[in-house]
């Protein structure tokens, strides 16, 4: 569990040089975010690592971090690389694939039986390679991080799109795809286009009702989904010194869903105080020696529009409340226009569940607030409405809140402690009555709000918001209810008012737990034997996939154009197909079964070519492969956005799909489509979309001289004889088209390219 403190030196000893070297290179104050990233250029100079949204730069992260989900894809594809043990300090984390249903002793019990399979492939690969192992139980990914293994200045690639959550301690922290991981495990430089940058500047200070997470559902509304696509969100300013570390990291954690690269706030006092806080006390005095350089330049911050892409500014002491959703976590709501909204729109008013926690909102300073509401309730006999969950964030945070008090403050307002896991922000939630499909309401103090994710219901209208505000209304039991100035009728018939919630930021006698449930790899794991059952439904191995035959494809065949929001939900579900995450064949029958066919407005029902029947998605697209025919998916604006499981990659790929054409790309998921060897295309002119013809044979022309910057032809073949061509553009380098001819970025590290 150790956080790696020579490694720290070594970050930090280059940093006064290589900051220096980059300010005189591009004659300017530079913000945080360039300091950081110039800090780990592998090569190059500053001059072009700072072409802002266009070169792409090498880059030398100083960890991985990998969720249990997402691990196993990215470690089954290490085992392929011919290494002996990973380069950098790595991590596996057992989060995703516990089950929430009745509480966390029964739920996480259920899951190491269920599950026993994959946990003891993630445990024994971890033993030989070198990996920390950090077990059931032990809590979620990014506060596990946070409270262990981030530090200021450093930069840190998770296979896990919320990884961004280390940005509350100044790391430039970017979830990835389990096969950039495994290149930088592998020891070679991981890639990225030289991010834009997006200044938030904080002024004043949070008081009342309002909390860290109302700043990020703030920005969200200003900057929806894709407004921080290709861009890094940097916080600055007094408002930004006044956050605790873990508000911060609640801010950058859900920057994820406004599409950004990675969001950051700078090393101040608040910082300092959650390392010593969190057994640190070393990293604090270092971060001390340089803190100049882990904040942008003062003239950066003077006059900010001169440095960044864009510039917004909050004031903290007139920051509302906010409620986001529903089905999109960028619909944002100040507090006091909610309930006209709820009204307006005929969203179900009644409340079903408040649910508190997850990666985003389960810090110490989260749950006291939260309890503190809960304490309230009690004492003014106030009985909850709804349904109430409680998801600690990790082991150590549940131990001690334990120890505080908290849980059974919960308890008695009838609450339900559910296991240190992402539970149901991520799907893995047994909800009783969801097969119903009932239109009905919940709230949480998670990131993601999509229809279906938490509870598969695509009538369940999911709304976002802080800790404190979930449970206020879980209290009411109506969305329509407003804590700042509402009163509730009590047991005895009496109006009460809740009063403004309370918290600490650190406790008061210190953090404690008995076991964190982490792992140590060993020390020689040469020795250590990796199995998978060849029979196993769960784990496959890998069979690397075939190289570029060498010419221009022909003859595809439409397998979907999807219409408007098509997410890594859409096109792999996560919930119970979480249990194939290990076998690329098994969990391929999920593939795009979530996209709307712009054809029938259907979902998982597309027309398959070769005998004029309809069907499902997957059954098609395995006739297509059977019959040796290549496809094409067709997709609409910032297709891929959520999260960054690669299976959304590696499905079409396995299954024969040769290229996904769209208006527009999330970024991971352009970057997981390039690395598997898929041809990630854009239409030059939108509108071209509306050509799409669903009999159409399609024909990519130009891939024997397939260049950086140079376009491709797209021949659309219609069914009664005609064509159009069309226009379209890509994004890939010099290298990321050697990994389109060979097959895979993988095949390359393979043959040791």
């Amino acid at each position: 569990m150790a956080f790696d403190i020579e490694m720290i030196k070594a970050v930090y000893s280059k940093y006064p040089e290589r900051i220096e070297a980059a300010r005189k290179a591009v004659g300017r104050p530079l913000t945080l975010t360039e300091k950081i990233l110039y800090a780990h250029l592998d090569q190059g100079d500053a001059t072009q690592a700072f072409d802002r949204g266009v070169s792409y730069v090498d880059f030398k992260p100083d960890r991985v971090a990998m969720q249990d989900a997402t691990a196993q894809m990215a470690l089954l594809q290490f085992m392929q690389a011919g290494r002996n043990q990973v380069a950098v300090p790595s991590t596996v984390h057992c989060d995703h694939l516990i089950q929430a249903e009745v509480g966390a002793n029964a739920d996480l019990s259920k899951a190491k039986d269920k599950n026993r399979e994959v946990y003891d492939f993630l445990s024994s690969v971890s033993n030989k390679y070198g990996i920390g192992f950090w077990k059931p139980g032990a809590g979620i990914i990014h506060q596990v991080v946070l409270e262990n293994y981030a530090f200021p200045g450093g930069m840190m690639i998770g296979t896990d799109s919320h990884t961004p959550n280390a940005g509350g301690l100044g790391m430039i922290a970017i979830g990835v795809g389990g096969a950039d991981a495994c290149d930088v495990m592998a020891g070679l430089a991981w890639e990225l286009k030289f991010p834009k940058l997006i200044g938030v500047k904080l002024t004043g200070k949070l008081s009342g009702w309002t909390s860290a997470k109302d700043v990020i559902l703030k920005v969200a509304g200003i900057l929806t989904v894709k407004g921080g696509t290709g861009a890094v969100v940097e916080y600055f300013g007094e408002g930004a010194n006044s956050l605790s570390a873990t508000g911060k990291g609640t801010i950058c954690n859900m920057g994820a869903e406004i599409g950004a690269t990675t969001s950051i706030f700078g090393y101040d006092e608040k910082s300092a105080a959650y390392l010593k806080g969190t057994d640190r006390a070393d990293i604090a005095e270092m971060a001390d020696g340089i803190k100049e350089h882990l904040n942008g330049d003062a003239e950066v911050y003077a006059q900010p529009e001169k440095y960044f892409d864009q510039v917004i500014e909050i004031n903290l002491s007139e920051l509302e409340p906010h409620i986001n959703g529903p089905f999109t976590p960028d619909l944002a709501w100040p507090l006091s226009e909610f309930a006209a909204a709820v009204k307006e729109n005929g969203w179900p008013a009644k409340l079903e569940v408040g649910l508190i926690g997850s990666c985003t909102n389960s810090s110490y300073e989260d749950i006291s607030r939260a309890a503190s509401l809960a304490q309230q309730a009690v004492d003014k006999k106030l009985l909850a409405k709804s349904e109430y969950t409680i998801t600690p964030g990790s082991e150590q945070v549940r131990f001690t809140v334990d120890r505080d008090g908290f849980l059974d403050i919960f308890d008695k307002m009838g609450g339900v402690v559910l296991a240190n896991a992402c539970g149901p922000c991520i799907g893995q939630w047994a909800r009783h009555g969801a097969d119903k499909q009932e239109k009905n309401s919940i709230i949480t103090s998670f990131n993601r709000n999509f229809a279906k994710r938490a509870d598969g219901n695509p009538n369940t209208h999911a709304f976002v918001a802080s800790p404190e505000i979930v449970t206020a209304l879980a209290i009411a039991g109506d969305l329509t209810f407003n804590p700042m100035k509402d009163t509730l009728t009590n047991e005895n018939g009496e109006q009460v008012k809740l009063d403004e919630p309370a918290g600490l930021e650190l406790p008061s006698k210190g953090f404690a737990v008995e076991d964190a449930g982490y792992q140590a790899p060993a020390e020689d794991g040469s020795k250590v034997e990796v199995i998978v059952d060849p029979k196993s439904e769960r784990l496959q191995l890998l069979e690397p996939f075939a190289p570029w035959e060498g010419s221009d494809l022909a003859g595809l065949k439409l397998l979907i154009k999807a219409k408007g929001k098509c997410t890594t939900d859409h096109i792999s579900m996560a919930g119970p197909w979480l249990r194939f995450r290990g076998h690329l064949d098994n969990i391929s029958n999920n593939m795009l079964i979530g996209a709307v066919n712009a054809y029938n407005d259907e979902t998982n029902k597309v027309k398959n070519q070769l005998n004029g029947e309809y069907a499902e998605v997957p059954a098609v697209q395995r006739q297509y492969k059977l019959h040796g025919v290549g496809s094409i998916v067709v997709g609409d604006e910032n297709y891929g956005e959520g999260s960054s499981r690669e299976h959304a990659a590696m499905e079409p790929r396995f299954l024969g799909v040769r290229a996904i054409l769209v208006k527009s790309f999330a970024r991971i998921h352009e970057t997981n489509l390039k690395k598997q060897g898929m041809l990630a295309l854009t239409f030059d002119n939108p509108a071209d979309y509306e050509l799409i013809q669903e009999d159409d044979s399609i024909d990519i022309v130009g891939l024997t001289n397939f260049k950086p910057g140079v376009s491709l032809t797209v021949i659309l073949n219609h069914a009664d004889g005609s064509k159009d061509e069309i226009k379209v553009n890509h994004t890939y380098n010099a290298g990321q088209i050697e990994w389109f001819k060979a097959g895979s970025a993988l095949n390359l590290i393979k043959a040791g390219v």
